[in-house]
């Protein structure tokens, strides 16, 4: 006891604050995927780290002077490269929703075996007619209304090919937005999408906003159909792989609802269909 009454309460707050910066380190760089980013961080962390060393255990007040301004610079830089991901951090931190901040999923992402061969034969028979198209898919992101430029008009229907076709019909009000898909359900359509904040020329408008959901949520994938070319796409952490064939959609699909733990892993037998069972 007299042993413990004898620490200096500094030497726990110092205890204390670096606990919490390396928490905070750690969990900025468990979310951060791309090379470039990552040795962005490393580089602004180490100056920031050798400016609370200066400070604290040096006497050296030009150096400190010098690298305080360095680490404003730095600070300033970031905020313009990083302002997509800052105002994302911002939105999660105001909304409370700090389950999507630190990676782990909401929802409970729920499917049944017709789902895939519903996504999937609606985007065939979409993209041999040219009629474009954007179906979102929840994976368990728990996507709100406040993640969207414009939630769209709510539906609350069973999922089925047919209604998905006739949602993007060309000469019904809601074709031109995203439909959004959650579990076995239609959650909305005529979804206003945020676009990507990368600027990529060869893209249309479609499929920015494919890449701006799916950059700002792990756990969403989105499909897309060219009105142009009829091309199909699907969108998945930012990325984008086209051109893909409605057997290829119908892979992936199986494959990212296998990997978020809620329909077995699909059978790789020799002349399936989309229609067939994913168990």
């Amino acid at each position: 006891m007299n042993a413990l009454a004898v620490i200096n309460p500094r030497i726990i707050l110092n205890v204390l604050d670096i606990l919490f910066a390396s928490a905070i380190g750690f969990l900025l760089f468990s979310r951060v995927n791309e090379a470039r980013t990552l040795w962005l961080l490393r580089g602004y962390l180490f100056l920031v780290a050798t400016a609370w060393f200066v400070q604290r255990f040096a006497t050296l007040p030009l150096t400190s002077k010098l690298i305080d301004a360095l680490v404003l610079a730095c600070s300033l830089s970031l905020a313009i490269l990083w302002q997509g991901e800052l105002r994302r951090l911002m939105e999660l931190l105001g909304t409370g929703r700090l389950a999507v901040l630190l990676g782990s999923a909401q929802k409970e992402f729920r499917a049944s075996a017709g789902t895939v061969a519903h996504i999937t034969d609606a985007a065939g028979r979409l993209s041999q007619q040219r009629r474009g198209a954007l179906i979102v898919v929840d994976l368990g992101s728990d996507l709100r209304p406040e993640d969207f430029l414009n939630p769209g008009v709510i539906i609350g229907a069973q999922l089925s090919r047919e209604l998905l076709l006739n949602l993007f019909a060309a000469d019904t009000p809601l074709h031109d937005g995203a439909v959004l898909v959650r579990s076995n359900r239609i959650e909305a359509a005529g979804v206003i999408l945020p676009l990507s904040r990368h600027s990529v020329s060869r893209y249309g408008t479609r499929h920015l906003a494919a890449l701006g959901i799916t950059e700002r949520f792990d756990r969403c994938i989105c499909i897309v159909v060219s009105e142009e070319t009829g091309t199909l796409s699907l969108a998945n952490q930012g990325k984008l792989e086209r051109p893909i064939t409605s057997s290829r959609l119908n892979e992936l699909l199986r494959d990212l609802f296998s990997n978020a733990q809620t329909l077995p892993p699909a059978r790789r037998s020799v002349g399936s269909s989309p229609s067939e069972s994913l168990s």
